[in-house]
């Protein structure tokens, strides 16, 4: 079934993508594959990947290092809009869904493909993700989906492709599914398809048990300008490295696990197990900082849009018109978000313990319950007065 001549395929050298290649060309009659790795900071070796396309039948392997433009555009933003989906997973793997997406257009624009495909099934989020974004930057291009449509076990997507001269993985699977990159790993199946079962050490990797943990605390300061962090403990980092030290050092501590019942997109629960060290210790800096430097009313309504924006980084609508002109409302409010934050790493918490900055609107000598209290303490009778009216009246008109 011919759908399409010239593809460019998303590819991560894994059994599904691999076996994408001859599938493609042999039941949907594609004559040309073009293979597309992002690397994302995930730590794999590129070069074996970029061969492995190849050997599969790819006519050419690309491999596009876009670390340093996953942090600065997809990352920083969604710290600064304290992204969390349903207030506890901060979307390390759903933020790189909209780049690869990115990637995957320029790629089939510069080759004169006229189609992009990816190894997503039917009842994950990614499909979603992907089909969207790609839709919202080339709305005439074709999307193929071979996994979601050829019904095969993957004993039988392994041995489809021992058929096809794809050699079988070399040691036994893991029965878990793994995503990774520089913002986090996501791991599920298996046995945390029992939502009761507790995850063995085995299922981490970025962040140590609490009992393998130092037993004295750890103090880092995160420098932020604008609400994008720029320093640890003075010292000014790149994006990337920023990522790869604090990754490191908070995952130390045991610090930026989360295991979670989510629903998700396709309408189905899903049992999902994050670390993320480093971005989700970044995000609660950042909000503290905000709580210092933001009046009141503006905090209050950006939590709003901040559970908004984290449900469309979720829900695969990174290209959308809202998610832009939510970007120009969050940016608005982090003109005046810049200082220090201080936090105490230890036993599994990464604890904000001091925070300083130039735009502060703490006013010491209205907090302070000492001799330098400069606030009018007989406004206040006045005050409640007022601010209590409607609810007497509302009592004398109900109570009597």
């Amino acid at each position: 079934m011919g759908r399409a001549k010239k593809v460019v395929l998303a590819y991560s050298g894994g059994v599904d993508t691999s076996v994408c290649i001859p599938y493609l060309k042999n039941e949907w009659g594609v004559e040309e594959v073009i293979t597309l790795a992002a690397d994302l900071g995930q730590g794999d070796e590129l070069e074996p990947i970029r061969q492995k396309a190849l050997d599969s039948g790819a006519s050419i392997s690309l491999v596009e290092d876009v670390q340093t433009e996953f942090i600065t555009n997809y990352a920083f933003p969604a710290i600064q809009a304290n992204a969390l989906y349903e207030n506890r997973y901060p979307l390390s793997t759903a933020l790189a869904r909209p780049l690869i997406a990115k990637l995957l257009v320029q790629a089939a624009e510069k080759y004169g493909a006229d189609a992009v495909a990816h190894g997503c099934t039917g009842k994950g989020n990614d499909q979603v993700r992907f089909d969207v974004a790609i839709a919202a930057l080339n709305p005439n291009i074709k999307v193929l989906a071979p996994a979601r449509e050829w019904a095969m076990s993957r004993e039988e997507t392994i041995a489809y492709g021992e058929r096809c001269g794809i050699p079988s993985p070399v040691k036994k699977s893991s029965p878990y599914s793994v995503d990774l990159n520089l913002l986090g790993r996501s791991v599920e199946a298996g046995p945390l398809e029992d939502p009761y079962y507790e995850p063995t050490e085995e299922v981490y990797a970025l962040t140590k048990s609490i009992q393998d943990t130092p037993n004295e605390p750890e103090y880092v300061e995160i420098g932020f300008d604008r609400g994008i962090p720029v320093t640890v403990d003075g010292r000014a980092f790149d994006p990337v490295q920023l990522f790869v030290h604090l990754n490191k050092r908070v995952g130390n501590h045991g610090i930026g696990r989360v295991d979670m019942i989510e629903n998700r997109l396709v309408g189905i629960k899903s049992r999902e197990i994050y670390e993320t060290p480093a971005l989700i210790m970044l995000i609660h800096a950042h909000r503290d900082l905000e709580s210092l430097t933001l009046a009141k009313d503006v905090t209050v309504y950006k939590r709003g849009i901040e559970e908004t924006y984290g449900q469309m980084v979720y829900n695969g609508l990174w290209y959308s018109p809202l998610r832009e002109a939510l970007d120009a409302f969050v940016s608005k409010t982090q003109e005046r978000v810049s200082g220090t934050v201080r936090v105490k790493l230890f036993k599994g918490n990464a604890t904000i313990v001091g925070r300083k900055s130039a735009n502060s609107l703490y006013a010491e000598d209205l907090a302070t319950y000492g001799a330098g209290d400069n606030f009018d303490h007989k406004a206040a009778e006045g005050f409640i007065y007022v601010w209590g009216l409607p609810t007497r009246v509302w009592s004398q008109m109900t109570r009597g």
